[in-house]
Order: structure tokens, then C-alpha cells, then sequence
């Protein structure tokens, strides 16, 4: 695919026409509030994996609502001291997968944290465990458009929160180090990091790599590639919604998040990503509140962006932060 998008001049100055809602910071401030009324229980069971150079614990901890969500803490073997912790978010229809799966962050000499994202894990990978015991209204098929209907409805506000809630769980551990907390994933992962990224105050850095939920008035026109294309079909059969549907989305948008970041941050984008097109990625990043921040592009990828690239620019960058 040729490049289909701005030009990389004109991603550097692009700025998102999203409008952000006048109660966003009440919004979440409120769905937070809500969910800490619940205990957050946060279990870690050892998990014998066969692994010697690393300790594995399945995690549970209560999300939004109270609900249990699933996760991984990985550690190195024989650790005795406080490690810097990365809690990582995974991409769509993905979930936290078999333990084994992750061992590039605790090879690192760090404590990973890998968070299920709640009714997903049966698209690829090994699979997920937590449900989603919400429901809602129609929707088209996939998770865009779930509860679309109304901000306090829609999906992503309990993947949202659970993630917030998977950021305290992994500090509650005691070898965690919550001083020096990094959170990152790709696509879907990577947009659940941005919105961490702005409701949590005091991570030393984020790692966002071709992020998913950003500039949805854009991504939605843009491409008709899926996920995205489930809010075009979706208003497809329900017509004249359009409005309302971006205004359920905004309270979602990455580059809002974006707007109240306060840590450092590496994105990426890619140049050929119909998936989540580089504009998109760009508005959140180019909104990113913190005045250090970087973007790795690849110029000649799809949504695959830089791979074991992008982990290695990860690897280098994240010795000055945590």
C-alpha cells in the first residue's frame, strides 16, 4: 500500500478537530472515583511454568465495576528488591495469552505486568479470561460500538478504568517499584496506554506504539479498515446518529488523554498503517502535554509498524526513565 495519508511535514503540525467534551475531567474523575469504592483485591498466585530465569503469578484484581479482571506478573527469577514495573495492555480481540508468552520485560531486569482486556482474548494469541458481564444496547459486531448510546454506557469506559485499576494492583505488589511505572502496548494496547497515560498522574513514562482510539472524527471517515469501520457500519443501518455517536466517542479519544499527560513518551506510527492511520497517531501525539516526547516512523509499514524494532528503541529508551 502507498502511502495514503499527510505527508510526515504535515503529521508533524496536524492537530485533531475532535471536540473535546466540557465535563471529561468530571466524567473520569467520577467512573474512577466510583470504581476505588471497590476493594481492589489484587491476588497473585505463583504459576509453576517450567521457566527457571523467571517467577510467574496469575493475577486477579477487581476492575470497573468490581468485576474481576485477569492478568500476569512476570518477575525475574530470585528478585529480592524493588524492580521498575511496565504494565502492558494488549491489542484487539487479543488477550493476556499463556504465561510463557512474556519474557522480554522481566529480561530486562523489570517486573511486567500484563493486563486481560475484559470480554476480548478469542481473536488470536492464547487467549483471554475475563469477562465482560455488562451489556447493551444494539451494536454492530466487535467492541467499537458497544453502549455507544451514552459516554456511561460504552465499553472502553471499563477497559479504561480496568487498566487504571491494573496500574494500582501491579504497584500493590511489594517488589514493584511504583516510582518508576511504565506503561505501553500496541494498537489497541497502545491506546489504552495513552488514556492511562492522562487519568494516572505520576508514571515515569509511557510507550504507545501505532495507537488505536485516537482522533475518532478522523479515523472513522478515513479508513475502512476494522476496527474502525465498526462505528461506519454501525451508523450505517442506525442514520443520523453520526453526532451523537462522536459525542459518546470523545469521552474515548486518545488525544484528550493526550492532553493531560504528564511523563515522558516514545510513540510510533507508521506510514502505511490503514489500520490506524498515521493522523491519528499523530494528533495524539503532537497533543501529548509533556514536553518530552519522541515518535519512531517507519516509513514503509503497515500496522505491523516496527516490531522487534520498536522493542529495541524501547529497550534503549527506557534506561533513562525507569
Amino acid at each position: 500500500m502507498p502511502l495514503f495519508d499527510l505527508s510526515l511535514e504535515e503529521l508533524h503540525e496536524y492537530r485533531s478537530a475532535s471536540a473535546e467534551p466540557e465535563d471529561f475531567d468530571a466524567f473520569w474523575s467520577k467512573t474512577l472515583q466510583e470504581a476505588r469504592e471497590h476493594d481492589l483485591d489484587a491476588r497473585f498466585e505463583p504459576v509453576d511454568t517450567g521457566l527457571a530465569t523467571v517467577s510467574v503469578y496469575d493475577v486477579t484484581f477487581a476492575g470497573f465495576g468490581g468485576h474481576p479482571v485477569k492478568g500476569w506478573l512476570t518477575l525475574p527469577a530470585g528478585a529480592s528488591e524493588r524492580l521498575p514495573l511496565v504494565v502492558e495492555f494488549v491489542g484487539y480481540g487479543g488477550g493476556r495469552g499463556l504465561a510463557h508468552q512474556h519474557l522480554l520485560w522481566a529480561s530486562s531486569g523489570r517486573a511486567h505486568f500484563v493486563m486481560d482486556t475484559r470480554g476480548q482474548g478469542s481473536a488470536w494469541g492464547g487467549g483471554g479470561g475475563t469477562a465482560d458481564p455488562v451489556g447493551g444496547g444494539p451494536a454492530f459486531p466487535g467492541f467499537m460500538t458497544r453502549g455507544v448510546d451514552a459516554p456511561e454506557h460504552y465499553y472502553y469506559r471499563r477497559v479504561f478504568t480496568d487498566a487504571v485499576r491494573a496500574v494500582e494492583a501491579a504497584r500493590s505488589h511489594p517488589l514493584s517499584d511504583a516510582a518508576r511505572t511504565t506503561v505501553l502496548g500496541g494498537s489497541q494496547g497502545g491506546g489504552i496506554s495513552i488514556a492511562v497515560g492522562g487519568l494516572v498522574p505520576d508514571l515515569a513514562a509511557v510507550a504507545p506504539d501505532v495507537p488505536f482510539l485516537c482522533d475518532f472524527p478522523r479515523a472513522a471517515t478515513l479508513t475502512d479498515r476494522h476496527p474502525y469501520r465498526e462505528i461506519g457500519l454501525f451508523l450505517k443501518t442506525h442514520r443520523g446518529r453520526t453526532q451523537d455517536v462522536l459525542r459518546t466517542l470523545s469521552y474515548f479519544d486518545g488525544v484528550h488523554f493526550a492532553a493531560r499527560a504528564s511523563a515522558p513518551a516514545l510513540f510510533s506510527a507508521a506510514l502505511e498503517d490503514q489500520t490506524c492511520p498515521p493522523s491519528t497517531v499523530f494528533a495524539a501525539f503532537n497533543a501529548w502535554a509533556h514536553e518530552d516526547k519522541a515518535i519512531e516512523v517507519y516509513d514503509f509499514n503497515d500496522h505491523e509498524g516496527g516490531g522487534p524494532y520498536q522493542e529495541a528503541a524501547q529497550l534503549r529508551w527506557l534506561r533513562s526513565y525507569a
